[in-house]
């Protein structure tokens, strides 16, 4: 019986997992997914909006004084281009997250170029940022992706502990958060639900409410995504 065929089939399916989504891979090109751990400061990020609920997420972070970093799908910015504004006029970061969400594998470098680009535009036409980080819709990179970003411009970002928060309840994200969190750690939350109209986040903002006081508490601080990992810019 030849058993070497199947395992190094199941191993280079195994890698090939890794190498799409897996946090700290560098196959498809350079992504941080965490930042200095010298320090107790954290990355909070949300990835998908703006949605209709992105001003209660907005309104929490005002109230503790906390800046954080929003992944916005560039169709999401083109059907509420006052709510996108209003997270950078609220002092937070913008990122691309893609214009329409796709998911990136087995897609050609000329379609994932069109689509960043279009969600740069439109990002950058609707609230004046020009967005430095990308995270990967799903967190899927794919081959040519690397090239894609160095001629957009963008930087790729995945995250240290992701919530679930599309389908756990809040007393759960917190408890995975709370679980991962260590000095330098990304957050990756949701405040929409890809390309849905008005999505239903409320776990999402009851887990932040209850998350940043209870972090500030330990003793951490928080930073956009470019403070945390350019601390020098």
């Amino acid at each position: 019986m030849n058993l070497v065929a199947p395992a190094t089939t199941a191993g280079a399916v195994a890698f090939m997992a890794w190498a799409v989504r897996g946090r700290s891979s560098s196959v498809f090109g350079t992504s941080r997914w965490r930042g200095p751990r010298d320090h107790k400061t954290i990355a909070l990020t949300f990835d998908d909006g703006p949605s209709e609920s992105t001003a209660r997420i907005l309104e929490i972070l005002d109230r503790q004084g906390v800046p954080a970093t929003f992944f916005q799908i560039g169709a999401n910015v083109e059907r509420l281009p006052s709510v996108a504004r209003a997270v950078r006029e609220a002092g937070h970061e913008i990122g691309n997250h893609s214009h329409t969400h796709p998911l990136f594998c087995f897609r050609s470098p000329r379609f994932m170029q069109a689509d960043l680009a279009r969600a740069q535009s439109a990002i950058q036409l609707h609230t004046g940022a020009m967005p430095f980080w990308f995270r990967a819709p799903y967190g899927v990179r794919w081959f040519g992706m690397d090239g894609v970003q160095k001629r957009i411009g963008l930087h790729a970002v995945m995250w240290t502990v992701i919530g679930y928060d599309w389908k756990l309840k809040a007393d759960e994200i917190i408890e995975r958060m709370m679980s991962g969190v260590s000095p330098g750690a990304i957050f990756c939350l949701h405040d929409a639900r890809e390309l849905r109209v008005k999505p239903e986040v409320g776990e999402t903002v009851e887990a932040v409410r209850r998350l940043v006081p209870r972090l500030l508490d330990r003793g951490y601080k928080f930073e956009t995504l470019s403070r945390l990992l350019c601390p020098t810019t």
